[in-house]
């Protein structure tokens, strides 16, 4: 993985783009990820860590009705997380996560492991799902920052 990543600062660096995150059951591990990197301090412009609801409300200003309706964990939660997160911050990248990281806390509609992740660029929005098989909590975490970190690569290049 810090392969990737040296790569994604260098080429962020390299096109002068700031990237911000909102992560949410990766808990800032795209963060951290991103921040073990020298020169990251060019490039990152802000991690949230919007875990519960109500900091996806209060401090995303994901509309209340958004999360009611579909959930926290949904494409829609995630499009609006990537949305508002790329108004707070103004950086060129945007990139929004939620997810359900278990062991706990799946169901039958949203079982552990199901993560989507938000990117955008300019007027290039897209949300991804994925199902992770591996149930194991720090598992799911890092293949969801390896994903995030491939999206963004596909991205920037």
């Amino acid at each position: 993985m810090k392969k990737l990543t040296h790569k994604i600062v260098k080429l962020l660096s390299k096109k002068k783009l700031k990237i911000s995150f909102a992560e949410s059951c990766t808990g800032g591990l795209l963060s951290s990820e991103i921040t073990s990197i020298s020169g990251s301090s060019k490039v990152f412009t802000l991690g949230l860590v919007t875990y519960s609801n109500q900091a996806k409300i209060n401090i995303l200003k994901v509309p209340k009705k958004i999360i009611m309706k579909n959930g926290a964990v949904s494409y829609e939660t995630c499009l609006s997380m990537v949305k508002k997160l790329n108004k707070i911050s103004k950086t060129n990248i945007s990139v929004s996560i939620t997810g359900v990281a278990g062991p706990n806390g799946g169901t039958k509609q949203k079982p552990v492991g199901l993560v989507y992740i938000g990117i955008k660029k300019a007027n290039h929005t897209l949300v991804k799902k994925f199902l992770f098989k591996n149930k194991k909590r720090s598992s799911i975490q890092k293949a969801t920052v390896n994903k995030a970190l491939n999206l963004i690569l596909s991205f920037v290049k």
